[in-house]
């Protein structure tokens, strides 16, 4: 289902790397980076028609490690929702990880959420990434992905965080955005916190800081 009418985006910042702005959208950021919008509900969070994200959810499609490009199409249906929306979107991160590349999963930072849930609490105010060098959270070295303004805390989990993970690797086209993949399946980071924000009109800011 799409969700364009309801101008959602996505954005990311990945701590060195050179600013990029797409689709005409935002300039993510003031500091060392910048993924712009991607208009993010295109695929919004059904989960997909097969629901178990295919065969990289497998054990045994598994054993030989991870793979080196996530599996095409891949959309695993979203986890259960247990009332704890960071542990959700935690949970959400790790399952497109192993379901769609085989990837070990990530710590959850839970030292990390408080300062998250601040920096979506900036950002919808300031603008989008404004909390990265406002309020960061951690270390230097760090990436974060942003859903601003999406209608519930559900739809960031299962559909924005969907749309990231479609993104695909950097294919070396300046026309693209990757950086919401990459911060995902990354290997350089260890840890995420999930942060979220209601606004008074209802709208939901999440972030996602990796470190």
């Amino acid at each position: 289902m799409a969700l364009l009418a309801l101008a959602l985006g996505c954005e990311g910042t990945i701590a060195d790397e050179p600013p990029r702005t797409l689709d005409g959208g935002t300039d993510a950021g003031t500091d060392a980076g910048t993924d712009a919008g991607t208009d993010a509900g295109t695929d919004a969070g059904t989960g997909g028609t097969g629901g178990t994200g295919g065969t990289g959810g497998d054990p045994g499609a598994c054993a030989g490690g991870p793979l080196a490009s996530p599996i095409p199409n891949c959309t695993p249906m979203p986890v259960p929702n247990t009332g704890d929306i960071h542990a959700d979107c935690f949970a959400r991160i790790n399952q497109f990880r192993w379901d769609c590349q085989c990837l070990p999963p990530l710590s959850r930072w839970l030292d990390g959420e408080s300062c998250t849930d601040s920096n979506a609490q900036y950002d919808s105010t300031n603008g989008v990434h404004a909390s990265f060098s406002a309020i960061p959270c951690g270390s230097g070295s760090r990436a974060q992905n942003e859903c601003p303004n999406w209608p519930s805390n559900a739809q960031v989990i299962s559909a924005c965080l969907q749309a990231m993970w479609d993104e695909g690797p950097e294919d070396g086209n300046p026309n693209t955005v990757n950086g919401h993949y990459e911060s995902m399946a990354t290997s350089t980071y260890t840890r995420v916190a999930c942060g979220f924000f209601t606004t008074p009109s209802g709208t939901v800011w999440g972030v996602q800081n990796f470190d």
